[in-house]
């Protein structure tokens, strides 16, 4: 059975202005010292939530520079 290959496409966002204040918002907090990566992220997440996933995924990259590897889940888990 042969299987019709998806290009990968980025979804369009919905309201592209809204994940724009969301990116830029990401990069005003990131400068604070006092608040980390994931409240940024949630505060940007009140603009951006009716997005699909990959677009707010592509914000909290753009915004953040947030990503999530192994190490940084068993560091937040406490086993490194």
């Amino acid at each position: 059975m042969t299987q019709s290959i998806q290009p990968n496409v980025t979804p369009k966002p919905k309201s592209p202005q809204n994940v724009k204040e969301a990116i830029a918002l990401g990069k005003k907090l990131s400068k604070t010292p006092d608040i980390t990566k994931v409240s940024v992220a949630t505060q940007m997440f009140g603009l951006i939530h009716d997005e699909p996933r990959e677009v707010i995924s592509i914000a909290f990259m753009e915004g953040v520079n947030y990503t999530l590897c192994k190490k940084d889940m068993r560091e937040s888990s406490g086993l490194v």
